[in-house]
């Protein structure tokens, strides 16, 4: 059987995941079928996901200075970057809040470029919320590197809504990407998060020189760890970074595998990241939401401009695509 009929049967139909290898299949498929592939990725979110899309802002609390090597990361103090370590204050957060909820977004992502939270970080991001919370009505994520049990049990009782840790790529090719930490210490982070109640956001970079094989299994390797919100970035090339160099993923290659990551994860939370807009152009942010996306971050992002939240919510309103409603049970 076609590779599409059996995943719309298997995923559209009886809403069952596409395994690894099938994922690998509609990767392989060729630009000529891409439409009909964008088209089944959509149906399947309509159903299973429904119309709304969830809008989110983030902000960089520690930009950086981290001590990681990701080699993707203009904010590693190991590269020759032009990114500096710096901390942006409690007012500047609070700011940063109301900005992103005047856009309509249910979501405020607080990040950090560190291996993980010192007690420092921890009662500065703590002290954050709580003036954030006085003053705006939104979920609070958090992005901060790994985590003990017991910073994951701080989170916890902050209220942190959503807790972003991404694995970035497939076990295999990791060790090519990230050479100061393990794949294996991203997944007991996430591990830990969910145990505690917190959601799960956990995506990757597409496009840092993995194979489709490579892709198909770190499809596979977030199927099996069941986020609620997978955000999907396409490599933006960072001078003085060891990626650097390489090439921006072909924008055909690109919707593939979003609605290949789609009929992996037909509940799951899809969102648009980091480097779409160089990617896919002024006609990316459309062809996603009509490919299999059902989230995006609006403005900028953390060390690259994305395109003003204004044109985002624009399209949304063309679309007649639903901001959804801010979550409450926090």
């Amino acid at each position: 059987m076609d590779i599409l009929r059996r995943a719309r049967a298997q995923v559209l139909d009886d809403g069952i995941a596409l395994e690894r290898s099938r994922v690998l299949e509609i990767l392989e498929l060729g630009d000529d079928r891409l439409e009909e592939t964008m088209l089944l990725a959509h149906e399947v979110r309509m159903k299973w996901c429904g119309p709304e899309v969830e809008v989110e802002g983030i902000v960089s609390l520690k930009t950086g200075g981290c001590p990681e090597d990701c080699h993707f990361c203009s904010q590693s103090g190991l590269f020759a970057s032009p990114v500096r370590a710096a901390w942006l204050d409690i007012p500047s957060l609070v700011e940063a809040a109301k900005q992103t909820a005047k856009t309509g977004a249910t979501e405020f992502c607080i990040v950090a470029a560190v291996r993980g939270p010192d007690a420092r970080l921890l009662a500065q991001v703590a002290a954050g919320i709580e003036a954030i919370r006085g003053e705006v009505d939104i979920d609070i994520a958090c992005s901060l590197g790994m985590l003990t049990q017991d910073q994951v049990d701080q989170l916890a009782a902050m209220g942190v809504h959503r807790y972003n840790h991404n694995l970035e790529t497939s076990r295999s090719y990791f060790p090519n990407v990230v050479t100061t930490h393990t794949w294996e210490e991203r997944w007991n982070t996430l591990r830990m998060v969910r145990e505690a109640g917190m959601e799960v956001c956990c995506g990757g970079i597409l496009g840092m020189g993995e194979t489709l094989e490579q892709r198909a299994e770190f499809a596979a390797d977030l199927t099996a760890l069941g986020p609620d919100e997978v955000p999907l970035n396409f490599l933006n090339p960072r001078p003085g970074t060891p990626f650097g160099d390489l090439d921006v993923l072909p924008a055909s290659d690109a919707l593939r595998a979003v609605a290949a990551f789609r009929l992996a994860l037909p509940r799951t939370i899809l969102r648009f990241a980091g480097g779409r807009e160089i990617t896919l152009g002024d006609l990316g942010a459309e062809r996603g939401i009509l490919g299999g996306i059902n989230a995006i971050i609006v403005g900028n992002y953390l060390t690259t401009l994305g395109r003003p939240a204004e044109q985002d919510l624009d399209l949304l309103g063309e679309l007649r695509m639903p901001i959804k409603a801010l979550n409450s049970t926090i």
